[in-house]
């Protein structure tokens, strides 16, 4: 026997003309003030770049700019060098994502799918260093970079830096486990049968099943690796190498407020772009680790 769902609103009232308007207008409201929640910071940032120093620093402040200036964009692309450090972010957050996604990828599906001795003891250990807070482990970390074991060689002001460290996340090789761990156990027995080994079940059958969660674990590497400060901080002492979340804090000394926000623009602009391009994989990332199993 089928029980009805109980709702705040009737369904006979909602049927009627007065339930409907008064449904669709808290309806819309609400969406309208999440909308306007998200959307005003950015708003606030784009046009407070366009702002003269003074009315930027006004009091009460101005909603829309009395005079368009675009010249704090073409100011904080030159002045603050950032084709460089943006180039330089690009080539850490790329080597960071390739080095996870091949790194957690076959050690998350040695963990599911091989099955290796004390895989349980290991996957523990793993999940305990999300434990640790991150700042505790920046000490050990820079030690270990600094004078790499057995090679004896620093990473520092190298790529490297960045990409080693990047590959140890415990929260993306989890997220790739349990989903690897959903996969019909059919499917991977058929592959065996037709003689495909461990390797090229991975990779002919695994992975292309898996790009929903590939595309989750690409847009928290990449975020990750961007929006980072404090080891890229600790990394790169050469100014020139520095990416653009440190590079935004060194060269903001004698910079005009206008010509800062308008960089802090331009920086967040990739990110935004790589969400609205891949908003639909991110979606179907989450509800089929939510929906499988």
């Amino acid at each position: 026997m089928s029980s009805a769902t109980r709702t705040l609103i009737s369904p006979a009232t909602l049927a009627r003309p007065r339930g409907k308007a008064l449904y669709w207008t808290v309806f819309g409201a609400v969406v309208v003030l999440f909308a306007l929640a998200f959307i005003f910071p950015v708003y606030w940032m784009v046009t407070g770049a366009m702002k003269s120093p003074d009315e930027v620093a006004r009091t009460p402040p101005t909603l829309i700019p009395r005079h368009w200036h675009l010249g704090g964009y073409t100011d904080a692309w030159d002045l603050m060098q950032l084709p460089q450090h943006l180039g330089n972010t690009l080539v850490q957050a790329a080597g960071a994502w390739a080095f996870q996604l091949v790194f957690c990828t076959a050690a998350a599906y040695a963990l599911s799918k091989l099955r290796p001795a004390f895989g349980k003891v290991i996957l523990g250990g793993i999940l305990a260093t999300l434990m640790v807070p991150a700042q505790a482990l920046v000490v050990p970390k820079y030690l270990t970079v600094a004078d790499l074991p057995l090679i004896h060689t620093s990473l520092l002001n190298s790529p490297l830096g960045i990409w080693l460290p990047a590959v140890a996340n415990a929260f993306n090789l989890y997220l790739l486990k349990r989903f690897f761990d959903q996969l019909p156990r059919d499917v991977l027995e058929a592959a065996e049968i037709d003689g495909a080994g461990k390797l090229r079940t991975l990779w002919s059958v695994v992975l292309p099943m898996s790009r929903p969660v590939l595309g989750v674990v690409s847009i928290f590497a990449l975020v990750a690796v961007w929006q980072d400060f404090l080891w890229p901080l600790m990394v790169f002492s050469d100014t020139d190498e520095q990416p653009i979340s440190v590079a935004l804090v060194q060269l903001s000394q004698n910079i005009q407020l206008t010509v800062l926000i308008a960089a802090m623009v331009i920086a967040s602009i990739p990110m935004v772009a790589l969400f609205l391009v891949f908003q639909r994989h991110i979606i179907a990332g989450i509800s089929a680790g939510s929906t499988k199993g």
